[in-house]
């Protein structure tokens, strides 16, 4: 899903290459793992363009959880025009992003994020039409209840990355023939029992009535449209069209904290670690 688990080391400069392919001073990134140093033969490993944006925009908006949002939406989602898309995690490093290319698209986009101080930032600067805090709500049928307020034209897509009372809330209000691209279901991961009645009789139900369409993906069968991803998002960055945060713990030992808080929804878009200064970022 749109969680990235490596840390990512600001600056992550070669400072030493047998490579033709890198030289010293290429900024780079790859799966290096949790340390401030690393060997690599160049597998996985991706030169960066400083001029497109911040490198650390490599983990965030321009790596992984950007391609996530987009193939999701746009490969699986099958967005169109006048359409209304709900966006779980929706200020997350992948949901913020895919609401900013839904309206761009056209669509009604309606986020659920936990908070109101999140729901704010979705609507005022991210652009989404409305945005549900599923802290706010006793349960999901109370969720269900505000969900269908805000889209009283049905849900056309759900964005899905958290399961749980998101998920129930939502199935009960999709449109015939909606999709729901799934990459992940992040309320359940640390579940040790069940959490309430058995909703899959629901959901099942649901799928075979109005002939939904879910598709789970793996972002590592689509790298294949990365060019045209970075290509596109990157050109968004820099015409303000598209906008992302960060959020950035300080030092390697700040890493096992940052990865609980991130869990916990405590972070606002990507949560990052920070070994060194960033000369790339303004």
């Amino acid at each position: 899903m749109g969680i990235d688990y490596r840390l990512f080391a600001l600056n992550p400069d070669v400072i030493a290459s047998n490579n033709p392919g890198f030289s010293v001073g290429d900024y780079v990134n790859g799966p290096f793992g949790w340390q401030s140093h690393a060997i690599s033969d160049g597998t996985m490993v991706r030169k960066l363009d400083p001029a497109l944006a911040p490198i650390s925009t490599a983990v965030g908006i321009l790596g992984m959880p950007g391609i996530t949002a987009y193939v999701g939406l746009n490969t699986h989602g099958k967005p169109k025009s006048g359409e209304t898309l709900v966006v779980s995690a929706a200020t997350g490093a992948v949901g913020s992003l895919v609401g900013q290319l839904g309206k761009a698209q056209g669509l009604r986009v309606v986020g659920v994020a936990g908070g109101e101080e999140k729901c704010r930032y979705a609507v005022e600067e991210l652009g989404f039409d409305a945005c549900l805090d599923h802290h706010a709500a006793a349960d999901a049928g109370a969720l269900r209840k505000q969900l269908a307020a805000a889209c009283p034209d049905g849900v056309d897509i759900y964005y899905e990355s958290v399961g749980g009372k998101t998920l129930e809330a939502v199935v009960p209000l999709m449109n015939v023939f909606g999709r729901i691209p799934v990459c992940g279901m992040i309320s359940w991961y640390s579940a040790t029992q069940a959490d309430g009645p058995d909703m899959l009789p629901m959901v099942w139900r649901s799928i075979l009535v109005n002939r939904l369409s879910i598709r789970g993906f793996i972002i590592t069968d689509h790298y294949d449209q990365f060019p045209a991803f970075v290509k596109e998002v990157s050109g968004l960055i820099k015409t303000d069209k598209v906008s992302y945060r960060e959020t950035i713990s300080e030092g390697l030992a700040s890493a096992p904290e940052a990865f609980i808080n991130l869990l916990k929804g405590g972070n606002f878009g990507k949560q990052l670690v920070s070994i060194s200064p960033d000369p790339t970022r303004k």
